[in-house]
């Protein structure tokens, strides 16, 4: 049970996320698969089994495992094997960044926006965000991959819950070029993406991280410093992905990194320029991985 609004903008956000919960969600196998994965007694035979119901899942999950992309030594035959090597919570991972790219359908929804260019930058993201991880030596690629590619799934809440309202936040855009996403939205949506993404990652029972990244990826240092790192990360790729042009910027905000951000997680701008490099190639092979469920 969601808590009762406390804000006339958490009532507007809570809304659009009832009426999404019935229009879009999760495959019901990757909702069980969070289930488990977070309940204490689940063993790695009890995800293999939930897995092993949805073979199409299982297939896709297979491919990203023994892709160059994710980088394991000599080929996963079993869901069970990957479990074993990779761990519950990063097969988790993977099959929630799968089951994702189905929400992102849906082509030029106006003139100026077209759902595939916000699937193309969080795949961007995601990508840049895994870099980026590695260079800092965080680990979890999985977790850094995952928070980079739902980074901007509130605009997915706003396009399928407020279809019109959101073509009219494109329109003031294109009326206004100095105003920012974030503001657009709040003018006639009365709440950002920022916050319709939080609230659809505490719906979907997300680990806190993913509300965070959602809820904090244009302004990580308001959050306390302990929870900051995944976020920062994120807000790093998404300059990143400006930089390069790929697909919808329109919402960044700071194609410029802060230096402080960048002291924080110890990384130079010669670092990020390096990784912006990278990212292209890199992509192109996420993308061959997870767009077999985009039309």
């Amino acid at each position: 049970m969601s808590a009762a609004p406390t804000t006339p903008q958490d009532a507007i956000v809570q809304d659009a996320i009832q009426e999404i919960s019935h229009i879009a969600t999760l495959p019901e196998v990757t909702m069980k698969i969070i289930q488990l994965v977070e309940d204490p007694d689940s063993t790695a035979q009890d995800l293999n089994q939930v897995i092993s119901n949805d073979p199409a899942l299982g297939a896709r999950i297979l491919k990203v495992v023994n892709s160059a992309f994710y980088g394991l030594p000599g080929q996963i035959g079993s869901i069970n094997r990957a479990i074993v090597l990779l761990g519950l919570n990063a097969v988790k991972n993977i099959a929630i960044a799968a089951s994702l790219a189905k929400l992102f359908r849906g082509g030029k929804i106006c003139p100026n926006f077209d759902a595939r260019d916000l699937w193309n930058q969080s795949i961007a993201a995601a990508t840049a965000t895994r870099l980026l991880a590695k260079q800092v030596g965080l680990g979890l690629p999985d977790e850094a991959f995952l928070a980079g590619l739902i980074h901007d799934i509130g605009i997915m809440v706003e396009i399928q819950a407020r279809r019109t309202q959101f073509v009219e936040v494109m329109a003031l855009l294109d009326k206004n070029p100095q105003l920012t996403l974030r503001e657009a939205e709040n003018q006639v949506l009365g709440a950002s993406h920022e916050e319709f993404g939080a609230a659809l990652c505490k719906l979907w029972k997300f680990p806190a991280s993913f509300a965070y990244v959602t809820g904090f990826h244009h302004h990580p240092e308001d959050l306390p410093e302990q929870h900051r790192t995944l976020t920062s990360l994120v807000h790093v790729a998404d300059a990143i992905t400006a930089k390069l042009d790929i697909g919808f910027t329109r919402g960044i905000e700071h194609p410029e990194i802060s230096p402080a951000v960048l002291d924080a997680l110890k990384l130079t701008p010669a670092q990020v320029d390096e990784i912006a490099n990278e990212v292209p190639e890199a992509m192109e092979e996420a993308k061959s991985i997870f767009n077999n469920a985009v039309v």
